[in-house]
């Protein structure tokens, strides 16, 4: 792996990833155009920011809204490791989250909110950088952005769900049901469903327990599961479904059915 390497993905032309395992890596007074979330993987840094100096130590988030000048310098003699999201500002003009206005200052989370950012920033890392789907990425991204702005989100809390929201995870299943080998984005589940991603997002959970990347790889599965039945070649199935290679759908076939598409196929 390169000392620096960056991620994308061409249907999310909002986000960047960046990680950075190069210990003798100091950054001068810059800013960036995107909202840029980091979290420290080993060492620490000074963190400079508009005048204000941040110790940010392993384990620790920190982020910066555009145009905020800024300054890393990773601790002498120590291994510096850090991974980094950068998210164009027009993105979030979709979300019609109530609490966005929280980003608009760089911040240290407590405890129990960096552990639980932190968790979720890995997450939509690993679902950039391993190939995931373009509706995975996004939506634990959106989970990530919930969890920074609001101080209860990583709390257990049980909203009323009633006959509106029905509507709504009716019109996401279906279409979803009629499209699950493709590549959904959250922007056409948006438009389909006429509300905004971050509350499409929050109400297809709410009735289903999954989101929506999840219920529709569900449905590939059991698909697979089908076709695997029929004899049809592993690497042909995962590519009917929408895999981006077949490594991706053996991992995710096994999740599910607790075993790889060659077991499951051979003991039938």
């Amino acid at each position: 792996m390169a000392d620096v390497t960056f991620y994308r993905d061409e249907a999310l032309p909002f986000l960047e990833a960046k990680r950075c395992h190069k210990s003798d890596l100091a950054y001068q007074k810059h800013f960036h155009e995107e909202y840029s979330i980091g979290l420290i993987d080993e060492g620490e840094t000074q963190a400079w920011c508009d005048g204000v100096l941040w110790r940010v130590e392993t384990g620790r988030i920190i982020s910066f809204p555009p145009l905020i000048l800024h300054a890393c310098q990773p601790a002498e003699d120590v291994r510096w490791k850090y991974k980094m999201l950068f998210i164009k500002q027009e993105w979030f003009a979709h979300l019609e989250m109530p609490e966005i206005n929280r980003l608009q200052i760089p911040f240290l989370l407590e405890k129990g909110r960096n552990k639980a950012c932190g968790m979720q920033l890995n997450r939509t890392m690993e679902a950039l950088t391993c190939s995931a789907t373009p509706l995975e990425i996004e939506t634990s991204l959106i989970e990530l952005v919930h969890k920074l702005v609001d101080k209860h989100a990583h709390d257990q809390t049980h909203e009323p769900y009633g006959m509106v929201e029905t509507k709504y995870v009716n019109l996401i299943r279906e279409y979803i049901h009629a499209h699950y080998t493709d590549r959904i984005t959250l922007d056409t589940l948006e438009r389909e469903a006429g509300i905004s991603r971050y509350h499409l997002i929050r109400i297809f959970k709410k009735g289903t327990h999954l989101p929506p990347h999840a219920y529709q790889n569900l449905l590939r599965i059991n698909y697979a599961k089908k076709e695997l039945k029929n004899r049809r070649s592993i690497a042909e199935i995962a590519v009917d479904i929408g895999y981006y290679d077949q490594s991706h759908f053996i991992k995710a076939f096994a999740k599910i059915v607790g075993a790889t598409p060659q077991v499951y196929a051979m003991s039938i």
